[in-house]
C-alpha cells in the first residue's frame, strides 16, 4: 500500500492487485512445455520466461477475468498467437545459448 497526503487529506492506494496480463498465461505455458525440454534447468526456464515476456507487449490489469470481458474473439486469438510465437522464440533462444556456453567434454 502507498499513502499519499496532499492537500487537506491522505488517501492510500493498492496496487498489489495490479499486474502484467501475460505473466501467468506465460508461466502456466512454460511449466506445461517443460517436460518437453527436460534438459533445461530452473533457471533456463525462468529465463525462457523473462525472454518471452520481454517480446510481449506490457498490459496491466488488476483482474484477469476484467480484461478477458473486454476482448473480441480476434482479439484473443492474436494473443494466443503471439503466446505461441515468443514461447517458441524464447525455448529456441535459451537453449542456444546454453548451448554456446556449456563446457565442452
Amino acid at each position: 500500500m502507498i499513502d499519499f497526503s496532499g492537500g487537506s487529506r491522505t488517501m492510500t492506494f493498492n496496487f498489489e492487485q495490479v499486474h502484467n496480463y501475460y505473466e501467468r498465461l506465460v508461466f502456466e505455458e512454460v511449466v506445461q512445455r517443460a517436460a518437453l525440454y527436460p534438459e533445461f534447468t530452473n533457471d533456463m526456464l525462468a529465463d525462457v520466461s523473462c525472454v518471452a515476456l520481454n517480446r510481449l507487449p506490457a498490459r496491466y490489469v488488476r483482474h484477469d477475468v476484467d480484461m478477458m470481458f473486454y476482448l473480441t474473439e480476434q482479439e484473443r486469438q492474436a494473443i494466443e498467437l503471439s503466446l505461441e510465437e515468443v514461447l517458441s522464440f524464447a525455448f529456441r533462444f535459451v537453449g542456444e545459448r546454453s548451448a554456446k556456453t556449456a563446457p565442452e567434454a
